[in-house]
């Protein structure tokens, strides 16, 4: 568990933590991000004593320039569940550690950066990393907690490891959920436009404005395109496995996930919602196939949500997934109550109920929405609560949003 999640507060409500430009979190912690593979044992070797307490590892691979990586590690390091943060650089790679620590320092919060070359080698930067991680963990450990709201949140809604039953029970759960938080003032993305073909009109159908509408399709005929190009879709032997027959039905029931509520814009990767209301993430990379399959797995796809601002992910299974996240709290939802007995340990929802015919699917989206609340208080979360940590972040590549993607 982390120890740095603010009390579950008494009957005054959610309880959270207020940082320089207004934003309020639900976790308090430091961050060690290594800016190279290279790096990556180093800034693990530091991490990994204080996992338990509030220490998150998150990286980049690459040690060739990206805009695409700079943008989202600028915006999970300045994240609101975020007090702290450590840089770890091997030396010699070409991410831009400078600016990212100008960043970072600009947003209000103590950063450190560490350059392995320079800090006498891996014993020596370790040393010295654990020294500000420490650190950072006791002045963290003193920081007051404010009042938060659910008006105060961002949530991201995924889904892997589909099943026949995805579609029926968690996924409208989900929607329902995603309809409560909309209308008590909260801000949900949903995204996988790679498993939303087909649903194209339907989304456009519920765009605040025409402009809208348009940048929903061809969102939706982008990444049609891409995988068509790329000779790879959304459609895994997994999915099949598990009862799922075509795309169509794994789109639909992706798409349930969205609710009701009309969509308020688009996004891409590291933009923030500029309002509260419902938006699409679009993860699919602009231009040619260059690095092969956009998200390679879930977690990247988690990695993308959270750089936009999400305080906690809402992700469904039917197969069952153990996924969890480094800077956001992860709540596994599971389609079925087959999967949810054998894997209960790491699941925080049981909607296999719907299809047992004991709760509606209002029912369990009222329950989505109080694990939220419970959550957002400070209760660990299942996939917390085991140590995940997932991250993962490759090359991509994204133009602006064009000028219909954000009314005003």
């Amino acid at each position: 568990m982390n120890s740095l999640a603010p009390s579950p507060p008494a009957a005054g409500g959610m309880r959270g933590f207020l940082r320089a430009d207004g934003r309020k979190g639900i976790r308090n912690q430091v961050l060690v991000a290594y800016l190279v593979e290279c790096a990556h044992h180093v800034a693990r070797m530091i991490a990994a004593p204080y996992q338990g307490e509030g220490a998150q590892l998150i990286g980049f691979p690459g040690c060739y320039p990206s805009d695409y990586a700079e943008r989202v590690m600028t915006s999970i390091a300045t994240h609101p569940n975020v007090g702290a943060v450590l840089l770890v650089s091997l030396g010699c790679e070409e991410f831009q550690r400078t600016r990212l620590k100008v960043a970072i320092a600009a947003s209000g919060r103590p950063v450190e950066l560490l350059t392995i070359q320079s800090c006498g080698g891996t014993a020596g930067t370790v040393a010295k990393g654990r020294a500000f991680v420490e650190a950072q963990l006791a002045v963290l450990a003193r920081v007051p907690s404010v009042p938060i709201t659910l008006a105060d949140l961002v949530i991201g809604t995924k889904c892997g490891g589909s099943d026949g039953l995805s579609g029926v029970t968690i996924n409208p759960a989900v929607g329902h959920a995603s309809d409560l938080l909309v209308d008590a003032g909260a801000t949900v993305m949903f995204e996988e436009t790679c498993e939303l073909i087909g649903c194209e009109a339907h989304m456009a159908s519920r765009a605040t404005t025409p402009a809208l509408a348009e940048a929903l399709r061809e969102a939706v005929r982008k990444a049609d395109a891409y995988y068509t190009a790329l000779g790879h879709g959304s459609f895994g032997g997994g999915n099949i496995k598990y009862g799922l027959s075509t795309l169509e039905e794994k789109s639909l029931g992706a798409y349930a996930k969205s609710g009701s509520r009309p969509i308020s814009g688009v996004l891409k990767p590291g933009v923030r919602p500029p309002a509260t209301g419902l938006y699409l993430m679009d993860t699919v990379n602009d231009g040619p196939v260059r690095y092969g399959i956009p998200n390679i797995n879930d977690t990247q796809t988690i990695t993308e949500m959270v750089a936009s601002g999400c305080h906690l992910i809402l992700f469904t299974t039917g197969a069952g997934s153990v996924v969890g996240q480094a800077v956001a709290p992860v709540i596994k939802g599971v389609s079925n109550s087959r999967t949810y007995a054998r894997m209960e340990g790491d699941m925080d929802i049981n909607a296999g109920t719907i299809a047992d015919g004991v709760e509606t699917v209002e029912e369990v989206g009222r329950r989505l929405l109080a694990a939220i609340i419970a959550a957002a208080s400070g209760a660990p979360t299942k996939s917390e609560a085991l140590g995940h940590q997932e991250f993962v972040l490759s090359y991509k590549t994204y133009e602006p949003l064009g000028p219909g993607c954000l009314p005003a």
